[in-house]
């Protein structure tokens, strides 16, 4: 059904009696932007936060919650055999036991029982709801049967409350689920279940003085494309995200740092509980050496040079420190040059941190830095090399992840590598 041609993506997006059903209306506007067919199947109690005709309206579609419309076309079988994703934002507590339980007593939890497809659930409540054991087991229970569940965001509830339980940000939400659309037959597994995965992403900045700073171009959509792809796939995702000017990663916490010793303490406060670690931020080698507390006026004498001093190698220190079973992916943006193709600069890198795999950037020609798509080659510790087609960042992503998936190092020793220490 997916592969008939002309025929728009269909996304049912359902939608739970919580006060976050608002923010649902940005998930719809981005799928329908984009081209997919939606039809909204809210709860009951999600019409008393918004209207069924604002969703008609947007979607383009009929609105119904019960069981008993549309008896004719037995719409709770039809809607969920025809989808190719469902939605489910927010997904409150009481809906996702109701699912756990396979119940059917709406159109939503009809359409649940019902689907083949992908589904994706986006929790919304009061932390004390989220934290409870009742619905951490439903949650347990969801995924074991292959659901996608998020964890929520942390940050302002309803009232005064703060604490997890925030629906992560809409775009997030959406780009979450067009990644999965776009996997098609490979399908998102939950093969990553129970692993905890360290991203790191955006560009460091070293600053000369309060205003002006030594930095990269990197926007962290690669990074934060794996960081989404891993929390897709069922993992506890950690990302240290350098300057990046992106939404939060839905289902994922994010600790955002400035400088390359910033990133540096961070992820070694991290690394030791990860199964996996992706390091696909752009670090900087090299720091001021002694960087100006006031700004540096233009009418003073300006510096032929800025002294620069060597920032330590973070990859290097985590393979020296790493635990057995920990995988390791390094990032290398090259562009090549008199002294050797892409390739060989990134064949040299390998060589000098082991690492299980290594993925090549080509920098230029529209990829990398600031681009929506990219193209990589990856390097494998034992010699294999992968090479990606210029696709999406997010498909780039789950490409990644299906060869981390594909690393056995359950026997493995720590690898010994002299990590370098700043002067």
């Amino acid at each position: 059904m997916a592969d008939e041609p002309g025929r728009r993506p269909r996304v049912v997006l359902g939608v739970a009696g919580g006060i976050a059903a608002y923010k649902a209306v940005e998930v719809l506007r981005r799928f329908t932007e984009s081209g997919h067919e939606v039809r909204v199947v809210p709860t009951p109690s999600a019409l008393r936060f918004v209207g069924e005709t604002t969703w008609a309206a947007l979607s383009g579609n009929p609105v119904t919650t019960g069981v008993w419309d549309d008896a004719d076309e037995v719409a709770h079988v039809r809607i969920g055999r025809q989808a190719d994703l469902v939605l489910v934002v927010p997904a409150t507590a009481d809906l996702m036991a109701r699912a756990a339980a396979g119940r059917a007593d709406d159109l939503l939890t009809g359409t649940l029982l019902t689907a083949t497809c992908p589904v994706v659930f986006a929790p919304a409540m009061h932390t004390e709801m989220w934290q409870h054991p009742a619905t951490r087991a439903n949650v347990a229970t969801l995924r074991e049967r292959g659901a996608i569940v998020l964890d929520p965001a942390v940050g302002r509830l309803t009232g005064a409350d703060s604490g997890p339980g925030r629906l992560p940000e809409p775009a997030e939400i959406a780009a979450l689920g067009m990644a999965v659309l776009a996997r098609g037959a490979h399908g998102v597994r939950p093969d990553l279940a129970g692993r905890h995965v360290l991203v790191t992403a955006g560009g460091t900045r070293e600053y000369v003085d309060p205003v002006r700073f030594l930095g990269n171009a990197s926007s962290g959509r690669q990074g934060y494309a794996l960081a989404r792809a891993a929390a897709a796939r069922g993992a506890t995702v950690t990302v240290v995200a350098a300057n990046v000017a992106l939404p939060e990663v839905a289902g994922a916490r994010t600790i955002a740092v400035t400088s390359a010793a910033q990133l540096r303490e961070r992820v070694h406060e991290v690394a030791p509980s990860a199964d996996v670690i992706v390091m696909a931020a752009a670090v900087a080698d090299f720091r001021p050496a002694a960087p100006s507390a006031h700004k540096i006026k233009k009418e003073s004498a300006a510096p032929d040079s800025i002294a620069l001093e060597r920032n330590p190698d973070v990859l290097s220190e985590l393979l020296a420190n790493r635990r057995p079973g920990q995988v390791l992916v390094g990032f290398a943006a090259e562009t090549g040059g008199p002294d050797g193709s892409v390739l060989d600069h990134a064949r040299a890198k390998l060589a000098r941190k082991p690492v299980d795999l290594l993925v090549v950037n080509q920098v230029g020609g529209g990829l990398g830095f600031e681009a929506p798509d990219n193209a990589a080659v990856v390097l494998g510790a034992a010699g294999g090399e992968t090479v990606i087609e210029r696709t999406s960042k997010d498909l780039v992503a789950h490409r990644i992840l299906d060869l981390v998936g594909g690393i056995d190092r359950s026997d493995a020793e720590p690898v010994q590598v002299p990590a370098r220490t700043p002067r």
